[in-house]
């Protein structure tokens, strides 16, 4: 069952804010385009039903928004504090703003997996923002699952096998993937070899790859609830996640070892197939998709509510901040 903010998070003046809920996972949603002139004013002055809203639904779709930079990165401040810059990379984007960024550029006809933002590091945001400045003309939506109905729906035998953690490696190309000096921002190795120690990643180089790993918890408690979450990348950084063309193509070229990026168990066995299949559904049966309108702004707690993406057609440029 979703917990539930005071019932007076859903009435504000003059906004009437209104549940979106599929029994498993719910969001705010405020529709503000025709009735506010300042949203920076509004959101100053309903701040702090916005974080009960977010504490207890995990995302909030505010409807109406100009897609401005100035005014996205004033709001991103406001609810978030400071946008962080993104390191450690994973994914392609591309840098709009001060610490702003594109949604993952992957190419449009492939899915995102359900995850939590930077799950695979030891740090991560604590909040998104996705601003939509122009929605696809079919798809590319971005379905948000509440992590702490995706935890229950797992069964016990799976959860015992990733107790563990989940194991990352990756390999930096920069013929495929992320070369190293995108992911880690730097020309440096030394820099790169400091930051690896720092955070807890294992490292090595083979001439101008390098190849990294390291094992976080699949589950957390959230703080501000105290409830178990499923909180973790093993599901995308997994190579079954890849279109099975692409697949077959990588492990014909690489040994596993060498692929750009896969997904363990926590003691370094592999992660079975059926488990991954019933993450993959858990993730399905908690999935909540508004579509997407220009000027939506989603504001995401990161580790209450998993994030994807639906392949799409035509256009579409989603802002990113991550606070």
């Amino acid at each position: 069952m979703i917990p539930t903010p005071p019932m007076d998070v859903i009435d504000l003046d003059p906004v009437t804010g209104y549940l979106e809920d599929n029994g498993s996972t719910a969001a705010m949603v405020y529709p503000l385009a025709d009735t506010i002139t300042d949203p920076l004013s509004w959101l100053r002055q309903h701040r702090d039903r916005i974080d009960t809203a977010l504490h207890g639904y995990g995302a909030v779709l505010l409807r109406g928004l100009e897609p401005d930079m100035r005014l996205f990165e004033e709001v991103v401040g406001l609810i978030g504090g400071a946008a962080l810059r993104y390191s450690d990379r994973s994914t392609p984007r591309t840098q709009i703003g001060a610490n702003i960024y594109t949604s993952t550029e992957y190419p449009p006809d492939q899915r995102i997996p359900m995850h939590n933002e930077n799950s695979y590091a030891d740090t991560w945001p604590a909040r998104l923002f996705f601003l939509c400045e122009t929605p696809a003309d079919e798809g590319g939506h971005t379905p948000i699952a509440d992590s702490r109905s995706v935890f229950r729906r797992l069964p016990q035998d799976l959860l015992d096998r990733f107790a563990d953690g989940v194991r990352y490696t990756r390999t930096y190309r920069d013929d495929l993937g992320l070369g190293w000096q995108e992911a880690f921002q730097t020309d440096s190795r030394a820099a790169v070899e400091s930051y690896c120690r720092a955070h807890d990643l294992d490292y090595d180089w083979n001439g101008s790859l390098l190849h990294t790993s390291t094992t976080r918890a699949a589950w957390r408690a959230e703080p501000h609830t105290g409830a178990p979450v499923w909180f973790n990348q093993a599901n995308l950084f997994h190579v079954s996640a890849l279109e099975e063309e692409i697949r077959e193509a990588l492990l014909a070229a690489f040994p596993e070892r060498e692929l750009p990026r896969n997904a363990y168990l926590g003691d370094g066995s592999p992660i079975p197939v059926a488990d991954l299949a019933l993450i993959e559904q858990a993730y399905d049966d908690c999935a909540l998709t508004l579509p997407w309108q220009r000027g939506d702004l989603l504001i995401v707690a990161n580790m209450l509510a998993a994030h994807g993406r639906t392949a799409y057609r035509g256009q579409r440029r989603i802002w990113v901040a991550m606070a």
